[in-house]
């Protein structure tokens, strides 16, 4: 323990001197995460190399070239860490190991190795805001309340009159304070009473979640998703619903990242409003890096289950990045629920409508728990208008494994885990996925969505397949830095029913339009750069322009992407 506190000071000492330093000027190449395209996935659902039924390292390494033929060059790996995998491995026990089930550190530094020959960086998963309640300092903290580590968590000494207030999980928790039944005080914890809550009021702690993160980035780690960023930085009180928040820590860890790495960055998992952003990317771009856009997700699918964009493109608004440095992650689904929490009620019922409307699709009492195609009924042109927008938005794509081929979901398992079923390569058993008997979770095989139906060696070989435009898109996408890097502006369509966006980078211009409604349009859009529209998906030749008005027909569900270019012979 002497040593552990020794350390720490030593490491205070050195930390400091970091934090003189003065906020890193940023290359376009630092910038990498501009122009991405981000995969999620799960190493334990994604390919089985030993057939013991769950996918590892090892499979992952098989797949890559899989994955970089479809155009993918970040992954966003789950948690693997050792965990008692009592929340899908988002209870970790130990911050620098490998879970058995994953493989062994050798696998570990071979696939990473693999994905550097092919130029994909990886990202990872890091879970600081809560540890499993099996976690050394845990187990130490409750042993003895005169340790360090007691003062990693929040504690009181009788039960908090807001015990069952600030739930994550509502209709699922029953309580944020619970008692422990060696020390018999209270702890905290945000999520599920096995997650006991850290405390990062104190500077031995944010010592050593800086030691986790250095410890990856050697791995070769190019970034972190930071998990639950507002519980990360607040500082429980018993019966205080509004607690202090440390924001002063954000910038602290971005500046510590980029000294281990000079282009490694930081993606938050930050549902907050718009008001609050600045809070969390910084004023001048010093804080996260990336950060997820729950705020326009939530008007988006509004948007999508009812034709109306007018909310979306306020959203969009509204999050506008104040610094070149910032950026926006954009998703259509990820590996949690949607969450429809900032509507209100008469919008969420909207929603639970059109994409959820048995109870058994809804979760936390603000939420979905459905992939993307089922919740389309697979009806293709919907699909295919939702991810030409996810890849034409003012941000960074991120996509979840499996919807690249319109994977469904598994509504008998638990809570999340509804979405994070096994990969579907092939119409073989268990899709391909293993040779053991069994998975360790069972894989889709029902009529509409099964492996045997659904599946990646089908759609390789389909023409016109979801794959196979999830590819184009993706190229596309690379083609047209100008939407990742460059400033938009929302054009005006005249039209409920469409969002119409233009973007400008070094002499380019882009315009993406989408028509979220059931029936065909006719729109006429203005201020564009250029004498002619060259359409970008569909090969056609350049429209023309009549008086500075431009006139362009959607079918329903349709999408273009236009480049504005000058007259042809100039």
């Amino acid at each position: 323990m002497k040593n552990s506190v020794i350390l720490s000071l030593l490491l205070g000492s050195f930390i400091s001197a970091i934090q003189a330093q003065p906020v890193a000027t940023y290359t376009a190449q630092d910038r990498w995460y501009k122009n991405a395209v981000i995969y999620n996935l799960d190493v334990k659902t994604f390919q089985d190399s030993d057939g013991d039924g769950t996918g590892d390292f090892r499979g992952m390494a098989e797949r890559l070239d899989y994955l970089r033929a479809l155009g993918v060059d970040v992954l966003w790996l789950a948690p693997f860490q050792p965990s008692p995998l009592k929340d899908d491995g988002y209870d970790v026990a130990d911050y620098y190991g490998i879970d058995s089930t994953c493989g062994t550190p050798g696998d570990f530094v071979f696939f990473m190795r693999e994905c550097e020959k092919r130029g994909i960086r990886v990202m990872m998963d890091v879970v600081l805001n809560h540890t499993s309640d099996e976690h050394p300092w845990f187990t130490k903290a409750r042993i003895d309340t005169g340790s360090m580590y007691h003062q990693w968590y929040a504690w009181a000494t009788r039960r908090p009159e807001n015990y069952n207030k600030g739930m994550a999980f509502p209709g699922v928790q029953q309580e944020v304070w619970t008692q422990d039944s060696v020390t018999r005080k209270w702890y905290f914890h945000r999520f599920y009473r096995f997650q006991p809550d850290l405390n990062f009021s104190n500077p031995f702690l944010v010592e050593e979640a800086e030691r986790i993160l250095a410890y990856w980035l050697k791995l070769g780690i190019s970034g972190f998703r930071l998990d639950a960023v507002p519980f990360m930085i607040e500082v429980a009180q018993p019966g205080n619903d509004e607690p202090p928040q440390l924001y002063d820590l954000i910038p602290r860890m971005q500046r510590f990242a980029q000294w281990n790495r000079g282009d490694a960055i930081l993606l938050g998992e930050a549902n907050v409003p718009p008001a609050d952003n600045s809070k969390y990317f910084g004023s001048k771009g010093d804080g996260l890096q990336m950060m997820f856009n729950f705020y326009a997700n939530q008007y988006l699918f509004y948007a999508l289950a009812t034709g109306k964009t007018a909310l979306l493109k306020k959203a969009l608004t509204e999050t506008r990045p104040q610094s070149e440095v910032s950026q926006w992650a954009y998703f259509l689904r990820n590996h949690d629920e949607i969450d429809l929490g900032r509507l209100t009620d008469a919008q969420r019922k909207e929603v639970y409508q059109a994409f959820g409307p048995d109870t058994s699709m809804q979760l936390y009492n603000r939420g979905i728990r459905r992939r993307l195609a089922p919740m389309f009924n697979n009806n293709r042109q919907m699909l295919d208008m939702a991810y030409s927008l996810l890849f034409s938005l003012p941000g960074t794509p991120v996509i979840r494994y499996g919807d690249e081929i319109g994977m469904g979901d598994d509504l008998r398992l638990q809570e999340r885990l509804a979405v994070r079923t096994p990969m579907q390569w092939s119409d073989a058993a268990n899709a391909g996925f293993t040779s053991a008997a069994m998975p360790f979770r069972p894989v889709i095989s029902n009529d509409t969505f099964g492996y045997r139906k659904v599946n990646v060696d089908a759609q390789q070989l389909q023409n016109g397949s979801l794959l196979q435009l999830m590819k184009q898109l993706i190229a596309l996408r690379k083609e047209h830095p100008e939407i990742g890097m460059g400033n938009w502006q929302l054009l005006e369509t005249n039209n409920d029913n469409v969002l119409a966006i233009q973007y400008r980078y070094n002499n380019r211009t882009t315009i993406a339009v989408h028509n979220f409604g059931r029936q065909p349009v006719k729109l006429s859009l203005a201020a564009i750069t250029g004498n002619q529209l060259q359409n970008l998906l569909q090969q056609q030749k350049a429209i023309g322009e009549s008086k500075g008005i431009w006139n362009i027909g959607l079918p329903a569900y349709g999408y273009r992407w236009f480049a504005a270019v000058p007259p042809s012979g100039k």
